[in-house]
């Protein structure tokens, strides 16, 4: 695995897990979660003096009393070989397996080992996989060959490892759990393994389309491109083919976009959902409301076309934080109230249709959605805010419920100084101007990060005063009164329209949905960029885009306030060539009046 010492696991590293999740420094694992594992893996291999606390000691006593544990590999279709972790229970009972394909991450298969002692716990066999590709070169939870992006390959390859569980476990049933990679990997395998074997899939942090997860209204998502990229285990050039490193390479410098977007809805579980429908395999489905890898409309959609058995399962924060700590190591007495939620249920799911267990999971509503910072926190030294009530979660038949109205703002002129306000009458024959290509303090948030800091009860405090208006438009409310403590309940995707113009061919507009407090902070609610091109300094061009959905209530006495501007850290921006600042128009003409439709549950 490595030449380094075996970590000493401590109460406080599993503490450190539950507090601040699994997401480290950049875009990396955190260090206590490859410690929590590497030191799990050496416990059960037989490892003298591993230091573990007495919660983690005892699984590993137990798991060895009644399973075996071996490292295989697993040699596929093209002889590559998958590296793999396997528990065998030892009983003569039948058992069914749970296969894990392992997330997208250096490691592999060995982040989550904690999971797979819980899940062996439970009466499974276990037997988790790292695809093709992933991981650093030399380390034992790395596999050969070249990343497949969940492609043909790795649909292949899972079948394969069902041959491989049906042949050394005998399983009663089988079943898949993906977090992230895996996730994805876990639908397309179901959808076309060739003897329909799969026969309950969990997807945890998924996405529903690729290519739309990726780029979407003409706008590249490039910063989670390229922590895609860094995060293999090595270089493009060793990790991927010619075709994806090509593929790859034109997605990051914006040609030939269309391959890009076939070769990614050839990857989507939203494409083949009609395979997963006929097949009637019960599908559980989570993500989260400030997703910066595979946000959340492309997640509704392919949910909302699943006739089978489902679950929709969404969550403050953004990719795997709700999950990740339950997955890595959380131990009873650590965590927030709510944090073992998202993998409990889960596993409920598995339990339900893979061991027959008697629970509740049939009385499930399709969708329970958690609205936005409803938590309740205290705030301690060193200025974070442990959650002591958990956020509210709502549930409903379907998604389409959530929303049950709207109301449309209109946008107004704001004369030559100050911002400009949202009305309930149309406002038209005025224009204002900003300048673009430039970063400015309204940014959707740090990918990972500041989403995962939400999960925990810390999201990102703006100072709306500060925002540079001279780069950037602002629209408010006045502060909204409404029944109870709530002015507004946001419930789904925003719609904005706008008419620009540009000072050159191209423009891209990132609108940002905020709630703005009496104190002049802000919390954002949601945004999504817009890139249009095309475009002549002389003619106005309407567009119209949805903002990513949402559960959110606004707090009476708030205002709401919608800003533009030019250029996101996470996206591609129009002009990102160009020499020096452009200046973009925003105006409201008639029949086409500049307005924000507001879903309203």
């Amino acid at each position: 695995m490595t030449s380094d010492p075996t970590p000493s696991v401590t109460e406080a590293t599993l503490t450190d897990i539950a507090t601040n999740g699994i997401w480290g420094p950049g875009h990396s694992v955190s260090q206590a979660v490859v410690d929590v594992s590497r030191a799990l893996l050496a416990s059960l291999q037989g490892e003298e003096g591993v230091e573990l606390p007495p919660e983690l000691s005892e699984l590993v006593a137990e798991v060895q009393r009644i399973a075996t544990i071996t490292l295989p590999r697993i040699t596929t279709h093209d002889d590559v070989r998958l590296s793999a972790f396997r528990i065998n229970l030892k009983d003569d009972a039948p058992h069914p397996v749970v296969i894990v394909p392992a997330g997208w991450n250096p490691f592999g298969w060995l982040p989550f080992l904690y999971a797979y002692l819980k899940l062996a716990q439970r009466g499974y066999h276990v037997l988790a996989y790292s695809p093709r590709g992933i991981g650093i070169e030399g380390w034992l939870s790395t596999s050969e060959g070249f990343v497949d992006v969940a492609g043909p390959n790795d649909w292949a390859d899972g079948s394969h490892v069902i041959d491989y569980a049906q042949q050394t476990l005998e399983p009663s049933r089988i079943g898949f759990l993906g977090e992230s990679y895996g996730s994805g990997i876990s639908q397309l395998v179901a959808a076309h393994d060739p003897a329909d074997r799969v026969d309950a899939v969990v997807a945890l942090s998924t996405w529903g389309n690729l290519a739309t997860s990726l780029y979407n209204n003409g706008t590249r998502h490039l910063e989670a491109v390229q922590a895609l990229i860094d995060f293999t285990g090595g270089p493009l050039e060793k990790k991927f083919d010619e075709r994806a490193q090509q593929l790859l390479k034109d997605f990051l410098s914006g040609r030939n976009l269309d391959d890009v977007v076939e070769w990614g809805t050839d990857r989507s579980p939203e494409t083949y959902v009609d395979h997963t429908n006929a097949r009637d395999i019960p599908t559980f489905i989570s993500n989260t409301w400030h997703e910066t890898l595979f946000p959340v409309n492309p997640v509704l959609d392919l949910f909302e076309r699943v006739t089978v058995p489902k679950r929709l399962n969404l969550w403050i924060g953004d990719h795997g934080a709700p999950e990740g700590p339950g997955l890595a190591g959380l131990v009873p007495g650590v965590p927030f109230p709510g944090l073992a939620e998202p993998t409990r249920e889960a596993y409920e799911w598995l339990d339900y249709h893979l061991l027959g267990v008697d629970n509740d999971v049939p009385n499930w509503p399709a969708v329970n959605s958690q609205s936005m910072f409803t938590y309740q926190t205290v705030a301690v030294p060193g200025d974070t805010n442990p959650i002591t009530v958990p956020a509210r979660r709502e549930t409903y038949a379907s998604w389409h419920e959530a929303t049950t109205g709207s109301e449309v703002w209109y946008l107004t002129g704001a004369g030559d100084t100050g911002d400009a306000s949202l009305t309930e009458e149309p406002a038209v024959g005025w224009s204002r101007d900003f300048k673009a290509g430039a970063l400015t303090s309204s940014i959707a948030g740090e990918l990972l990060k500041a989403g995962q800091r939400e999960w925990f009860g810390n999201p990102n405090r703006y100072k709306f005063a500060e925002f540079e208006r001279d780069q950037l438009l602002v629209w408010s409310t006045d502060p909204l009164t409404g029944p109870g403590e709530v002015a507004r309940r946001i419930r789904g995707a925003a719609t904005v329209r706008l008419t620009v113009r540009s000072s050159v061919d191209a423009a891209t507009v990132v609108a940002y949905l905020y709630d703005v407090a009496p104190d002049g902070t802000a919390r954002i609610i949601t945004h999504e960029p817009y890139t249009t091109t095309a475009l002549t300094s002389k003619a106005d061009t309407t567009i119209v885009w949805l903002l990513q959905a949402v559960s959110y209530d606004l707090p009476v006495g708030h205002r709401l306030a919608l800003v533009i501007n030019s250029r996101d850290p996470l996206y591609s921006h129009a002009g990102s060539d160009l020499p020096a600042l452009t200046a973009i128009t925003v105006s409201s003409v008639s029949e086409s009046e500049a307005r924000l439709e507001l879903p309203l549950g």
